[in-house]
């Protein structure tokens, strides 16, 4: 069981390890994000650690590293010892096996992926402050949460070079980005997409970033379908979300596009993304690791944002984009 100090340091530090303490049934995954310069290679390595229910038994306990090509849609879960895991509950530093994440940046032993990349420039996360700690507002306070979340950095510069299945493959001024997942179980029905290669048509997109989720959240013996927008550009981080009670107008998920509206403190934000086919990933339930979410880093989303007034803010395709559509989505469409 966590102690009271170990709680709060937590929530004070989403992007450090959340698991000590916690004997069983819990899980925590970190999503680094490598795109070179050009956009050619895409690449998300997830290093994490997963501890099954069973109070008898440890054979499904497992630290991993899952990789995928952006591009091509392969993938590959490595698996490890939990005894190989390793991480600081204080900041954001990963070990699994000779495997190596940290602020300054990640070094690779996998059979896809040798060498190292920096980052280039400082990590930049979603604030935390005492009545919002992160992205999930004061919903990360609440200690029964299925799962939780949180943006470890909007983006960072790259540098460096990788042996990608034995070819060099140069990231200098490459773009990165970090968001991570810990908790008991993924949520049984979501739509997540994030990007911070931004190609703006009207405004200024050089540094900006997008990170969208939808799901069914368990809560009190029920469910509600909790939204949560970020969006980063001109200067500032705008939201939609359910704590702020911003409002989503429209919401379509079909074979080939998601389309989602909503309207807030912010402005407005529609976007319209489309379903590419990706890659299958590794995602924890309440008993093992199941191969169960399509990802893809190729997706294309366009999105508009207009304040208040109407006033184009910001509007372009978000381009290397990260998409899964996972469950039920006429149960998620429904609540």
């Amino acid at each position: 069981m966590r102690s009271p100090a170990a709680w709060l340091r937590g929530v004070r530090h989403p992007e450090a390890f959340h698991g000590d303490g916690v004997a069983r049934g819990f899980f925590e995954g970190w999503y680094v994000k490598l795109v070179s310069a050009d956009r050619a290679q895409r690449w998300a390595v997830i290093p994490g650690i997963f501890q099954g229910l069973d109070r008898g038994a440890s054979a499904d306990d497992e630290a991993f590293v899952q990789v995928l090509d952006g591009l091509t849609g392969r993938s590959w879960y490595h698996r490890f010892d939990p005894a190989e895991f390793e991480a600081s509950d204080r900041g954001f530093e990963v070990r699994v096996g000779p495997n190596r994440f940290s602020g300054s940046g990640a070094d690779l032993e996998l059979p896809q992926l040798r060498g190292r990349v920096e980052f280039t420039s400082p990590l930049q996360p979603w604030p935390v402050t005492a009545r919002e700690p992160g992205i999930m507002g004061w919903y990360g306070l609440v200690p029964f949460m299925e799962c939780f979340h949180g943006i470890v950095s909007f983006g960072h510069g790259l540098a460096g070079t990788l042996e990608v299945e034995g070819a060099t493959v140069d990231f200098d001024g490459g773009l990165g980005y970090i968001e991570k997942d810990w908790g008991r179980a993924f949520p049984s029905r979501y739509v997540w997409l994030a990007s911070n290669h931004i190609d703006a048509t009207t405004g200024e997109g050089m540094d900006a970033s997008l990170i969208a989720s939808v799901a069914i959240i368990p809560w009190l013996g029920g469910s509600f379908r909790g939204s949560i927008i970020g969006f980063r550009h001109g200067g500032r981080l705008h939201k939609w979300t359910t704590y702020n009670r911003s409002t989503e107008t429209r919401l379509e998920i079909t074979d080939t596009h998601v389309r989602w509206s909503v309207s807030g403190p912010d402005g407005m934000l529609d976007l319209d993304a489309e379903r590419v086919r990706g890659g299958l990933l590794h995602a924890p339930l309440r008993t093992a690791m199941h191969q169960r979410v399509e990802e893809t880093l190729d997706a294309r989303v366009a999105f508009r944002h207009t304040d208040r007034d109407g006033r184009v803010l910001l509007e372009g395709v978000a381009d290397c984009a990260g998409l899964e559509v996972f469950g039920d989505t006429e149960r998620l469409l429904a609540l």
